[in-house]
């Protein structure tokens, strides 16, 4: 950075536009802002040259200097209004979320202009740079320090009537909540944000993630129906949007397909002219899990988890789910193999449903454990032994019924007695 400034004018941006390489472009836009002028001219100015630079500062993946840029230009926010200090602020905290591996930089970044604005009396600015801190927390799994926060933060935005802020703040802690597998409070948060959301204008966007999170509580229910029309919906905001989300919700469609035993609609609906569009990795991992269950085939749907590993075990709402419905279709598969044994080898089971010896071992014990048959297994010999379903003697019931009764009569005799002695 140079110490000498330029004049604050369209002439030195040009310039700076016009720069052989990003380094000297920085270094113009460094020497822009630094320049002491504060005429209107030269505010607006200065505030594309940040804007600039900050977008310069995000191509070269250079955080630091970011962070630092949000310190140097504090005393240039007390020249500008307060709404566009919000604006600036918000703008550089979103450019450093654009660089990859910046989360603890950005939790940093965003408590130290908690202080500031509180310092500055900022509470605007403060209550959403308090909700940001709080995602950023909440998918640093630092749930606890999360939910603090929003408690607070809540109470004072409910206070001040911002319904806008307001939805965004339920909205979070519905997920929040969900993260934390406590359904009812984030059904509770949810219906907040709904209710809060009705009474203003939700930009598109807000209103697709507010259907999202409805598709995603109401599949955590089994309710695949209902929230396969949520998810639908925040397909079709975030499709209008071209918004990356769009490609998740239409996956969560496809899962809801898969969930109520509809897998054959799924090839219909991703080559549909809206699925064209996603057509990637995504898609075809819930492509093949659709096949897999379409032939209840468990080769098939290992195979599909295997390929697709990213996209179905490290999606968290996914894989929840398809455990689910491979431990159903595991547990179905495996009772109608045995149901003609009364003694057969584990080997035998394992090749005819083609899995791992000791992975339909692990699943049989465990069938055994939760009395979905009866058996045992002798591990000496290798083979799974299947009793008989025993049946109830209704001769036991009977005689404890009897003697119930006979109990009755004994103590009304007795009362009989007591009154007589009398």
């Amino acid at each position: 950075m140079s110490s000498s400034y330029l004049p604050a004018t369209t002439d030195s941006i040009v310039m700076a536009l016009e720069a052989i390489s990003p380094s000297e472009a920085i270094a113009i836009l460094y020497r822009i802002i630094d320049n002491p002028s504060s005429s209107p001219e030269s505010l607006r100015i200065k505030e594309q040259a940040i804007t600039n630079l900050s977008d310069l500062l995000r191509q070269e993946n250079r955080a630091e200097e970011l962070r630092s840029l949000l310190t140097q230009l504090r005393p240039f926010f007390s020249l500008i209004p307060k709404a566009k200090t919000a604006k600036i602020v918000r703008g550089i905290i979103d450019t450093v979320a654009k660089i990859p591996g910046t989360s603890d930089l950005q939790i940093s970044l965003c408590k130290e202009m908690v202080q500031w604005t509180r310092a500055e009396k900022r509470t605007f600015l403060r209550q959403r740079v308090e909700a940001r801190l709080a995602a950023l927390l909440m998918e640093s799994k630092e749930y606890s320090e999360a939910l603090t926060l929003l408690s607070g933060l809540i109470k004072e935005v409910r206070r001040l009537d911002d319904k806008l802020l307001l939805v965004d703040i339920d909205l979070l802690e519905s997920k929040l909540h969900f993260s934390l597998r406590n359904l009812p409070k984030a059904k509770a948060a949810l219906t907040a944000a709904r209710t809060a959301a009705n009474a203003i204008y939700v930009p598109p966007a807000q209103q697709g993630t507010i259907d999202l999170q409805s598709g995603i509580l109401h599949a955590e229910e089994k309710d695949y129906k209902t929230a396969y029309s949520y998810f639908f919906e925040a397909f079709e905001a975030f499709n209008a949007l071209e918004e990356p989300r769009a490609v998740f919700s239409l996956k969560y469609m496809l899962l809801c397909k898969i969930m109520v035993s509809q897998a054959d609609d799924v090839a219909g609906i991703i080559s549909s002219k809206a699925g064209l569009q996603y057509v990637g990795p995504e898609l075809d991992a819930m492509k093949a899990v659709a096949d897999a269950h379409s032939k209840r085939s468990l080769k098939l749907f290992e195979i599909a988890l295997r390929d697709f590993k990213d996209q179905l075990e490290y999606d968290p709402i996914v894989h929840r789910h398809l455990s689910s419905l491979y431990d159903t279709l595991l547990e179905q598969n495996l009772c109608r193999l045995i149901e003609p044994f009364s003694r057969v080898e584990i080997a035998h089971i394992a090749e005819l449903i083609e899995l791992p010896v000791d992975h339909v071992e692990k699943k049989l014990s465990q069938l055994i454990l939760d009395k979905k048959f009866a058996g045992t297994l002798d591990q000496g010999a290798g083979c799974l032994i299947i009793f008989d379903d025993p049946k109830t003697d209704a001769i036991y019931p009977a005689t404890l019924e009897t003697i119930s009764n006979i109990g009755k009569v004994v103590d009304s005799l007795y009362v009989r007695s007591a009154k007589i002695m009398a």
